[in-house]
């Protein structure tokens, strides 16, 4: 099966873990856009899955995409190259010049100032003792805070991330504002709280959360910092 330029449509092998926020981001989409796939778990137990992996990717950072002999990493490139396979689901990434900027402007906003602020008090929170960095911690706090009044700012009047079509970025924001609001919560930003709502309400990420669900054990939802 192919599209007009020829392009090959296999079974793709996903290399992930259901409760990473990035292997979320692309398990959104797929769903989103009902791409058949193999989902390879990432985990202790799965040692041909994490030898396949090692050897495809030597940053061995999931999630992981493989056609065929061809690797696909990064969550957005993933998503991105998966909007190339044939689909009756709209793209991730939207044809017009300037919703597509405007997509991946979102998109790394999301990733850059929502998830890696979030990833840094959670590594505080799980760091073995003796190593804290508490300025490290406050500085993420603060980057959080002015995220979320940015992104209460930037959302009014859009119903996703880019505008009215549910794209790449709003793959991008689930994961990231989840775990974040369990971090420093946004609900005094009611504009960020609604459309975090609605992200919520949309069957592709509902399906995340209850992939994720046997894991959560694992994910320091209280704690210092």
């Amino acid at each position: 099966m192919g599209d007009a330029c020829g392009y090959r449509a296999a079974m793709l092998a996903l290399f992930a873990h259901p409760l990473s926020s990035y292997c979320q981001k692309v398990l959104i989409a797929l769903y989103e856009r009902d791409v058949p796939f193999e989902h390879r778990l990432l985990a202790p137990g799965e040692a041909e899955n994490g030898a396949t992996f090692a050897a495809a990717w030597p940053m061995a950072k999931m999630p992981l995409l493989l056609d065929g002999e061809r690797a696909v990493a990064e969550s957005s490139i993933i998503i991105e190259y998966c909007d190339r396979l044939p689909s009756g689901a709209p793209p991730m990434i939207a044809n017009d010049p300037e919703t597509a900027l405007e997509t991946r402007f979102m998109d790394r906003c999301f990733d850059c100032y929502v998830m890696t602020p979030m990833q840094t008090i959670v590594s505080e929170r799980i760091r073995p003792g003796g190593h804290s960095d508490s300025y490290g911690v406050d500085q993420a706090r603060a980057a959080l805070e002015r995220a979320y009044r940015w992104l209460d700012a930037t959302l009014a009047g859009r119903i996703w991330a880019a505008g009215d079509t549910f794209g790449l970025a709003d793959c991008a924001a689930a994961p990231a504002l989840w775990y974040a609001r369990h971090i420093v919560p946004f609900d005094t930003h009611a504009t960020l709280a609604a459309y975090h709502a609605r992200l919520e309400a949309r069957p592709s990420v509902a399906r995340t959360r209850v992939e994720a669900a046997p894991y959560w054990a694992m994910f320091p939802f209280s704690g210092a910092g």
